[in-house]
């Protein structure tokens, strides 16, 4: 695609949670606990409150529409803020101290004061029906020329067990949000700006890792279309697959409203009919449950709502998604019937009963009850007239699917979302404490740093400066450690025996130090490595771990080894000459247990090898 014909404008919002001791307004730990492990639950409706102004805000309306009981599982690691029932503490000095070291990473300016504020969230990712929000700072740099526009610091949600379970270990976990401006204008340009922010983030070395500490949100739009906002994008490689999904929905879009004013569309205002009768006998078992069935007719649209929009998705899709907010599985069309369970009579009987001509598509609901039946068909009705107005593109907040595709959630908050906190003070950022505000080195720099002090591959560098495995890495180089047996260990060895199911977090970092040390005096080869760590993996001290190897093997011993498996396999030997270096190598360390290193071994074999076969004087 002609991304900058097409007017392309992309920002993102990056969530990233805090490496912090205690949670945001809370004292309790931000450790992450298995569901099992919960040891108390309790029940809550959550309904939106009306804004200073007035108002409600556009998108708790819309969750609103579902009345719906969630649970919460606590446990002996969460408390009363928690609950919401007991007033929050003060905000983190250790989380704000982290926004501030990044704002000031970009360039950013701090707020004289910081005032928490509540955002309505009514969805039941936090009991109180808010998330508590503070703005840190604002206008830094990004290496594109676009702003860093806002640095937030915010408590996060709690985490979705299953529907409207959710768990509430994760909630208060101290976060900072990330917001640029509009300055993206390719799907790779999104990706890269956020790989860089995440680098800065991790510079910091105050940042939790791992899937799920990081989330993207991404802001899209293309010139006809409209802002659209995609939560929860948690992998990078997913950045710009999601871009170019969403600018192909919003083209398609654009497209089937140009084919429906051509048809002369029409949506009437009138509200859908009751067809439940018409389904008495029916095979299908969503509509055999059904207390309600509802039906509307959209003139004009046959073919256009089974049209595909995204790869998996249709206009359909989108209105399913609508009438999903009303309690309901989704909804059935005559662009994909007879399907379902639904039969081709029935189909017809049904396209007879609602007048609907062969330009027509006829949208089902069915419901729980004649509120929830209407409800749907009013919102399949809402979406299907947003595809026919001059703004087919609604502005909304979707949520990513696995593939990339997206789905409705709701729509774009407005103003009405926020207002403030009156049970946490302020707190007051002076020159002083950001002057002493210290910036750490970049993983990027820090990676040039290695490379030109160490040798190693620029790759490689860039990985150990982000890994989490750094200040080992530090502490071996100062203790001597060769660094590219150090680095491979880390990045490669570590990684190799993690993909074939070893528990690597049990290897403490003493034992790693143990272990080079023990390669570089002579007591264990660089080829036992890996057995050793398997070793203390499975509970082994690293003493017991490398006596489990062979004893040690002299100079004298190595070579009468040596020399007793050449003799064993002579013709082999004489057959292939030098070539037979490679299995021999694996006869002989296989002889030794990794108690010798490689290159030794190497060195005697190619030289008994020669010997071997060298021609014989007389």
């Amino acid at each position: 695609m002609d991304y900058k014909a097409l007017g392309l404008v992309a920002g993102i919002e990056i969530h990233q949670q805090l490496d912090t001791h205690e949670k945001l307004f809370c004292h309790c730990p931000t450790m992450l606990r298995e569901i099992a492990e919960h040891d108390g639950e309790f029940s809550r409706y959550l309904r939106a409150t009306v804004s200073e102004m007035g108002e409600i805000d556009r998108a708790a309306k819309e969750e609103m529409k579902s009345n719906r009981m969630f649970r919460y599982y606590s446990y002996d690691t969460t408390c009363l803020v928690e609950n919401d029932e007991e007033p929050p503490a003060p905000v983190n000095d250790e989380a704000l101290s982290v926004c501030l070291t990044i704002g000031k990473m970009f360039g950013m300016t701090p707020v004289p004061q910081v005032h928490t504020m509540r955002k309505l969230v009514i969805d039941g990712s936090n009991t109180s029906g808010f998330q508590r929000t503070a703005l840190v700072a604002f206008n830094g740099a990004l290496p594109n020329g676009g702003l860093i526009e806002t640095i937030c610091l915010e408590e996060e949600a709690a985490q979705r067990v299953k529907d409207e379970v959710f768990s509430l270990d994760r909630l208060g976990i101290p976060l900072i949000e990330i917001t640029t401006s509009p300055c993206m204008h390719t799907p790779e340009e999104v990706r890269n700006t956020a790989e860089h922010i995440g680098m800065v983030l991790r510079s910091t070395g105050k940042v939790k890792r791992g899937l799920g500490t990081i989330r993207q949100d991404v802001n899209i739009s293309i010139a006809a279309g409209a802002r659209v906002e995609i939560k929860g994008v948690q992998d990078l490689d997913l950045i710009a697959e999601v871009v170019r999904r969403e600018v192909q929905r919003q083209q398609s879009l654009l497209a089937i409203r140009d084919e429906l004013v051509m048809r002369g569309a029409v949506v009437d205002a009138v509200a859908g009919v009751e067809v439940t009768a018409l389904f008495k006998e029916t095979t299908s078992a969503v509509l055999k449950k059904a207390k309600k069935i509802h039906a509307v007719v959209l003139k004009g649209f046959a073919g256009l709502v089974g049209r595909e929009i995204q790869p998996e998705r249709r206009l359909g899709s989108e209105m399913s998604d609508y009438a999903k907010k009303c309690g309901v599985g989704g909804i059935f069309h005559t662009d994909e019937l007879p399907a379902y369970g639904v039969t081709a009579e029935e189909v017809a009987h049904l396209r007879s009963y609602m007048h609907a001509t062969e330009p027509d598509c006829v949208i089902l609901v069915a419901g729980a009850s004649e509120k929830q039946a209407t409800c749907a068909i009013g919102q399949v009705l809402t979406r299907a007239k947003l595809a026919l107005s001059d703004k087919p593109v609604p502005e909304e907040t979707r949520k990513m699917l696995e593939s990339g595709s997206t789905a409705y959630m709701r729509p774009l908050p407005g103003a009405a979302r926020m207002y403030p906190e009156t049970d946490v003070l302020p707190v007051l950022i002076d020159e002083a404490r950001w002057e002493a505000v210290a910036i750490p080195e970049l993983i990027t720099a820090k990676a040039d740093r290695f490379v030109a002090a160490y040798g190693i591959e620029r790759n490689y560098a860039l990985q150990l400066a982000a890994s989490d495995k750094l200040p080992l890495f530090e502490q071996a180089v100062a203790e001597g450690i060769k660094p590219k047996l150090a680095v491979f260990t880390i990045l490669s060895t570590a990684t190799e025996l993690r993909r074939d199911g070893v528990d690597i977090a049990k290897i403490p970092d003493q034992a790693y130090l143990a272990t080079w040390h023990a390669v570089d005096s002579g007591k264990a080869a660089r080829e036992a490595i890996p057995e050793i760590f398997r070793s203390i993996a499975e509970g082994s001290t690293f003493a017991e771990a490398l006596g489990k190897l062979a004893p040690a093997v002299s100079r004298e011993e190595l070579e009468k080894i040596v020399k007793t498996i050449i003799a064993g396999r002579a013709d082999f030997v004489q057959q292939k000459g030098m070539a037979a270096l490679g299995p021999l190598m694996g006869v002989v360390m296989a002889e030794v247990r990794g108690s010798v290193d490689g290159k030794v071994v190497s060195e005697l074999l190619k030289k008994e090898i020669a010997a071997a076969t060298s021609p014989k004087t007389p």
